[in-house]
């Protein structure tokens, strides 16, 4: 089902889209063209969404009528618009600008290579003792065939009560053990996303989810989320009502990449609708415990499901280490039966010893997350010093969370720069990754998980190059690498 815009919510996405006074103004259907044409190229304006008839955009605006027609026939003639007479006008990207998103590449070893495209941190200090310490304790696992499809009990206790703490009552029944968030992700797909079924994801998103997206068929409906405020309510529940898709993906808690942390009151109305729309919930967590003001949480979404909508997915690759392949899903004790019997076909269950590790570091929580925390936030804040004095004609808003900063650049220039920074030694993530059909050109994701005179070097040679952009060049092949 396709999704209907509002003349009062395109009218509020638009704000200021009047053409500035002056010598040079350009004509209001103009300024009115370009504008939607920005919202489409920075994804809140999602494609393939109806927008309002002519008459009802005219009276939101408070504009003639003949400038919202001639503005609608601008952007069809610009291929961003097309129209169907009795049927309405869909947004749209002129041929030949659609670019797929791959999501995961190869990883890549260049160690001269300061790579920004992971925002995942190295490895904290307890790693090495709680292995040591897992080795001990793995003689008690030697006796049995060492298969544990749902994980080690002891495991799903320690998440289950990381949940309880958080205020959703969970036993260790409803956590099934998966190797990363990434599987949890997909063995969630596998059971609730039949070929061809609608979903509905932000715009931006976490590049892999619209991998593992796009490998089960998923015909992906997106809603779009504002670089400075982040979720719209109204829009994102309308797009719920309108599209009732299968499954909806969120990442409520310091969002990647924009790093918004979504209201309590949005969670609850989320979640309503939800259910009222017979659509499953997957709510990614892997950023929840990397809040870097010291302010509270709202509660986790589950907290205000009724009616068992929600499956909540998380793991340890954020908080604590990206080669430590343990992530959960957290979901009714019957569903968690049956994606354990998915996973059976898949890889049969997670390493034992990796269990153990994670056990251990969670026992640690307090310690290892502090530490992560305090880092984080000085990195942060050495990046953003440094993008403000090099790179002034950028703008963010700087996350109070998470492990990465989303920057507006002064143009649609995302990809370019990533091409044009990797001659120079500097891997990046551009806007694109982050989307769908080639849209967000106008942001780059920076994570500030390295060193501060790493992130001070890197935002050095990409602002050595950004001024070279202008100037014709040639593309060439370039060695895939992790976007995670």
């Amino acid at each position: 089902m396709t999704t209907t815009i509002r003349g009062g919510q395109l009218a509020r996405l638009l704000g200021q889209w009047h053409s500035l006074p002056g010598r040079h103004r350009s004509p209001d259907y103009a300024a009115l063209a370009a504008a939607v044409r920005g919202l489409l190229s920075d994804g809140r304006l999602p494609l393939g969404v109806r927008l309002p008839a002519e008459r009802e955009l005219a009276e939101s605006l408070a504009v003639s009528r003949t400038t919202v027609s001639a503005a609608y026939r601008t952007l069809r003639e610009t291929g961003h618009l097309t129209s169907r007479r009795g049927a309405g006008s869909w947004t749209t990207l002129p041929h030949g600008h659609r670019v797929a998103t791959s999501g995961l590449w190869a990883a890549g070893d260049d160690h001269d290579m300061i790579d920004l495209g992971v925002a995942a941190s190295a490895a904290p200090g307890e790693l090495v003792p709680a292995a040591r310490a897992a080795a001990d304790d793995l003689p008690r696992y030697l006796g049995s065939a060492g298969y544990h499809p749902t994980g080690l009990m002891e495991l799903r206790d320690a998440v289950a009560e990381g949940y309880r703490k958080r205020g959703v009552a969970t036993s260790a029944e409803q956590i099934l053990i998966t190797a990363g968030t990434q599987q949890a992700l997909d063995l969630v797909l596998r059971l609730s996303v039949p070929a061809g079924s609608p979903v509905l994801v932000e715009a931006p998103t976490y590049p892999n989810a619209l991998a593992a997206l796009a490998a089960r068929r998923a015909r992906i409906n997106t809603h779009g989320l504002d670089a400075e405020t982040g979720w719209d309510g109204e829009m994102l529940l309308g797009a719920l009502r309108q599209t009732r898709p299968r499954l909806s993906y969120v990442i409520p808690e310091f969002h990647n990449p924009t790093g918004h942390l979504m209201s309590a009151d949005l969670r609850e109305r989320l979640a309503a609708t939800a259910h009222a729309t017979g659509t499953e919930l997957v709510v990614d967590e892997s950023w929840v415990d990397l809040a870097l003001e010291g302010q509270e949480m709202p509660p986790p979404v589950a907290v205000f499901d009724r009616h068992s909508r929600v499956v909540s997915i998380g793991g340890m690759s954020k908080g604590y280490w990206g080669g430590l392949r343990i992530g959960w899903v957290r979901a009714s004790a019957p569903l968690v039966q049956r994606l354990a019997a998915i996973r059976v076909g898949v890889d049969m269950a997670s390493p034992v010893l990796e269990q153990l590790v994670a056990v251990r570091l969670l026992d640690q929580a307090a310690q290892v997350l502090g530490e992560r925390r305090l880092r984080l936030r000085e990195r942060r804040d050495v990046l953003a010093a440094t993008l403000r004095r090099l790179l002034p004609e950028w703008s963010f808003v700087l996350p109070r969370g998470g492990a990465s900063l989303w920057a507006e650049l002064d143009g649609p220039i995302s990809s370019a720069l990533a091409r044009a920074a990797e001659d120079v030694g500097v891997r990046l993530a551009p806007g694109p990754r982050f989307g769908l059909d080639g849209t967000l050109e106008r942001f780059l994701r920076l994570p500030f998980t390295l060193p501060g005179e790493d992130l001070t070097e890197a935002v050095r040679r990409i602002a050595s190059v950004r001024h070279d952009l202008d100037r014709a060049s040639v593309p060439s092949w370039r060695t895939p690498s992790v976007i995670a």
